[in-house]
This record gives C-alpha cells, sequence and structure tokens, in this order.
C-alpha cells in the first residue's frame, strides 16, 4: 500500500519539526495510540489499538527515524504486529518546506501488510489509512495551532 498527501501548517518549520520529534505530541495525534516511547533521538516504540473492517487488534511496533536531513526531510521505517490480526511493516518520507511562516508537510508512506488485515482488502485497507492519517494531521494542526495562542 501506498499513501502520498500534503497538509499546510500554520507554524513554523522548526516548530513543527521538533512537534514531530516529540513523544507526547505525537500520542495525542496518533489514533489508538496507548503508548508511545522515545528510546532515543531515533527510535520509538509504540503500542496502538486500532479497527479496521471487522478486525479490531492491539499492536505493538518499532520505528526508526533517519533524521539526518533535518529539519526539511525526516526518513522513518518501521514495524508493528497485531498478533492473530496480522503485521506491518514499512516507511516513510517526509519533506518540510517553509514559507511565510506556514510548514507544508509533504509525506509518502509504503507499507506491507500480512495476515488477516491483508485479507480484507486493498479499497478497505487505503480508506482506512487515509482516514486514520487525516484524524493524525487534524490534531497535529489543532496542537500546533494551540500552542501559537
Amino acid at each position: 500500500m501506498e499513501l502520498k498527501d500534503e497538509i499546510i501548517i500554520d507554524a513554523p518549520m522548526d516548530r513543527v519539526y521538533a512537534a514531530l520529534m516529540n513523544p507526547e505530541v505525537l500520542q495525542q495525534c496518533i489514533p489508538g495510540c496507548e503508548e508511545l516511547i522515545k528510546h532515543s533521538d531515533t527510535q520509538f516504540e509504540a503500542k496502538v489499538v486500532l479497527k479496521v473492517g471487522p478486525v479490531k487488534a492491539r499492536f505493538g511496533g518499532n520505528v526508526e527515524l533517519d533524521n539526518s536531513g533535518a529539519p526539511s526531510h525526516i526518513a522513518l521505517s518501521g514495524q508493528g504486529n497485531g498478533g492473530a490480526a496480522g503485521a506491518a511493516k514499512g516507511g516513510a518520507d517526509v519533506t518540510l518546506t517553509e514559507e511565510d511562516g506556514k510548514t507544508t508537510l509533504v509525506y509518502d508512506v509504503k507499507v506491507d501488510i500480512t495476515g488477516k488485515l491483508a485479507q480484507l482488502g486493498s479499497r478497505l485497507i487505503v480508506s482506512t489509512a487515509k482516514k486514520l492519517a487525516g484524524k493524525f494531521f487534524k490534531k497535529f494542526a489543532e496542537i500546533m495551532e494551540t500552542e501559537d495562542a
């Protein structure tokens, strides 16, 4: 599965980048996130509960960041396991550009899904992924705007 989109955030790039590296902010934004632990500047561990169609599962996973292109580019890779529901493995490229005090965030995500989730069909998986991404970025934008106030 591949998912690409962009969002404009009413905040300067350095603040957007800092928020993307902040586990407290991310935990608030990730739908179903029960726990997000920062092990280092480049390693995170998450526990997330998700429902995709009829399948509900608790996923545990790890994410590795490559922020050598920071603050304008972040690459991440990770994998998660939801037991009988299946597993996911993939990565994302996030690019930030700033203009007039606003930041455009562009993301390109590629994920391979196995198990029961993979059997649900790509249309349901893609629509659910788009909905989850939409919730994440709506909440992220709200937090960034609140911090400005």
